[in-house]
């Protein structure tokens, strides 16, 4: 038996698990994970809490107290998720010191409504950071375009961000370019810039629900032969984007004030289509000081039958750039695409913090002590 999740840390992949829930701190689940099967961070979003809240009773005594105090609904999620987050970043905190605040990291993602509005992304941000009170906390704001002067403000303020829903290379060039401004924003400040730290959560598998869909349509030939393609191609060329960038100029000046690079990150790496192998996105995306964060059944593929054979981005942007032009030629615009999986990704995480809300309030109605 080859350990695959070990051979995948030991290529440079920090392994993250794209799942929390009350039940699996409590449980000791993800302490098992951890001391087990190499995971060093988690995320969450919306729809991983509109789901673990409306499953089981593990929120009941909480969720029975904050009816008492007849707080609102907004607040009470709000309670709800920074106490998982809080609890999870105290069990990722050996993690984190040992790894000298790189890993053992907890994700929570500012309020979806607000991913359009720059001034309440950062307000959202700077009470969340509040609230969660854990150094080894990331605050997920989405790579929009009202999202790139919040995330230069919120990293100039000191709070390592998360930036998630980045589908394009320009928009992730714009999210760096972002990072190092509040780089630079930070140090103007006087701030310690080894402590601020940032992942760039680029999505992987629906680039290539979306493309392939389109490849259907045409139906050729040549258009089944790029099925499945466009995701690897669109991900390493964004790992090619991120050594240009931080082996800049600009880049080296921080770095000397003590800067940490952002991370690529590969987000969406559960695969949608069963007929590609179920571990595609993760051992074909092994490079250096890169994270995978996954949801539990692709974590438990990689760690059963995953096979990495070492780094398997650098050396293949050539062949990447062709696919994408490949793609071009056969009229399916690279623009549309992104956009369109831009504004899919804010609504359904949107959607997913209304299904929150409604079923949260539904709960506190339930628990709501009778009067007297």
């Amino acid at each position: 038996m080859t350990d695959a999740l070990k051979r995948l840390s030991e290529e440079g992949v920090a392994i993250w698990l794209d799942d929390l829930s009350r039940k699996r701190i409590t449980s000791g689940n993800l302490a098992e994970l951890i001391d087990q099967q190499h995971v060093v961070g988690v995320t969450t979003n919306p729809t991983i809490f509109q789901k673990a809240i409306s499953q089981g009773d593990g929120y009941d005594q909480q969720l029975s107290d904050l009816a008492a105090r007849k707080v609102t609904v907004e607040e009470a999620i709000r309670m709800i998720t920074t106490a998982d987050v809080r609890d999870a970043a105290d069990i990722l905190r050996p993690v984190f010191d040992a790894t000298g605040g790189q890993d053992g990291r907890v994700s929570i993602e500012v309020d979806p409504r607000l991913a359009h509005h720059t001034k309440a992304t950062v307000a959202e941000a700077k009470q969340l950071a509040w609230l969660v009170d854990r150094p080894n906390t990331l605050i997920k704001i989405p790579a929009t375009q009202a999202g790139l002067p919040a995330i230069a403000e919120v990293i100039g303020l000191g709070i390592s961000v998360n930036v998630t829903l980045i589908f394009s290379l320009e928009r992730y060039r714009a999210v760096m370019d972002a990072y190092l401004t509040g780089l630079e924003k930070a140090k103007e400040r006087g701030l310690d810039l080894s402590g601020i730290h940032s992942v760039a959560s680029f999505f992987v598998s629906r680039v290539d629900t979306e493309i392939d869909k389109r490849l259907a349509d045409i139906g050729t030939d040549e258009a089944e032969a790029l099925r499945g393609k466009a995701a690897l191609a669109n991900a390493r060329l964004a790992y090619q984007a991120y050594e240009e960038v931080f082996s800049s100029d600009r880049w080296a000046a921080l770095e000397k004030a003590g800067a940490n690079k952002q991370r690529p990150l590969w987000a969406s790496t559960g695969v949608k289509d069963p007929a590609y192998p179920d571990t595609l996105y993760v051992t074909e995306l092994v490079a250096p000081n890169t994270v995978n964060t996954m949801p539990e059944a692709t974590l438990e593929a990689t760690d059963d039958h995953g096979e990495i054979t070492g780094d398997t981005i650098s050396g293949a942007y050539g062949q990447a750039r062709a696919d994408l032009d490949a793609l071009e030629r056969l009229g399916i615009s690279y623009d549309d695409v992104v956009q369109v999986l831009e504004d899919e990704g804010v609504d359904k995480f949107e959607a997913s913090w209304n299904d929150l809300l409604k079923s949260t309030q539904a709960e506190l109605e339930r628990l709501a002590p009778s009067e007297g």
